[in-house]
């Protein structure tokens, strides 16, 4: 483990509080960790135990957590034994849990125009940024983007909230942010109503090329999703040229920094350096990662 997460990581058996079944074979998961709740922040994951027969554990990002009442939420997909496993857990159960994991996202005060991009299972992190945005003494303006191509893990309805700069007719919104008086626009590519029709970052593109400079210097870009949505998403960065921090995702096996099998290149000040993903990451500024070099996704 790294000396830098000695005594910050938790492995404690958490009782599953309850297990909700979402459109496209998409699950929350709420689970009772206080160790968890009370030190996991925006970005940082947890490495679940799916199921006693596995040995190797699945990370999974914190999409809420409530340190008062000490519980965490997780949303996951079952694309696998392991999450199909996990699918299967009843309330009542437990499960054991280790986290939280890795560098999280750093907010801006001096940036309070917090533009942030979710997409598919990259959507968790972004919610969670969100509530801590929204917590903040300094008065940040989130805009919270969430593209999918499969069912939204939530009953989308028309938002409320105006917002210029976006196409007429973008008025799909997360039920969630609307409750909580942020601002929320839907992305797809699947025709659902009130959903813009594309990337999430082009849906991104439309609002930024409405900003004057002076509103730019108060943008800061915060992303997660598949690689080629975050390789975008660093060229919006780029174009634009504001600060954007990504959240990458890699394969994991110990999620502690030991095995070294989830390392991606970035620049450095002293040339090319390999980082793990799981604790010197996952977020990273997105102008430090060697693009070319991550695989496809």
């Amino acid at each position: 483990m790294s000396p830098s997460h000695r005594n910050s990581i938790f492995l404690e058996d958490a009782e599953i509080l309850s297990h909700e079944t979402r459109p496209g074979e998409q699950f929350i998961l709420r689970l009772q960790a206080p160790k968890l709740a009370a030190r996991a922040r925006p970005g940082c994951f947890a490495h679940l135990q799916c199921d006693p027969q596995l040995p190797l554990r699945r990370p999974m990002s914190v999409m809420r957590a409530d340190s008062d009442a000490g519980w965490v939420e997780l949303l996951y997909k079952t694309v696998g034994k392991g999450t199909g496993l996990l699918a299967e857990k009843p309330v009542g159960g437990s499960i054991s849990i280790m986290g939280p994991i890795g560098r999280g996202f750093e907010a801006d005060p001096g940036r309070p125009l917090a533009l942030l991009l979710g997409g598919g299972v990259g959507i968790p992190p972004m919610v969670f940024l969100a509530a801590e945005l929204r917590a903040a003494k300094a008065r940040y303006q989130p805009l919270v983007l969430m593209g999918s191509e499969v069912p939204f893990p939530f009953t989308s309805r028309p938002s409320q909230i105006m917002v210029p700069g976006l196409p007429a007719g973008v008025i799909g919104c997360m039920p969630l942010m609307e409750d909580w008086g942020l601002a929320s626009r839907l992305a797809s590519q699947q025709g659902w109503p009130g959903c813009f029709e594309g990337y999430i970052t082009d849906l991104a593109r439309a609002w930024l090329r409405t900003l004057d400079t002076e509103s730019l210097g108060r943008v800061k870009l915060y992303a997660c999703g598949p690689v080629p949505m975050l390789k975008a998403t660093a060229g919006l960065a780029d174009e634009f040229r504001v600060p954007c921090q990504v959240s990458l995702e890699e394969r994991m096996a110990c999620a502690t920094g030991g095995c070294a099998g989830c390392t991606v290149q970035v620049e450095t000040s002293g040339g090319p350096a390999m980082r793990r993903v799981c604790v010197d990451g996952p977020v990273f500024d997105a102008a430090e990662i060697d693009w070319p070099a991550l695989p496809p996704g």
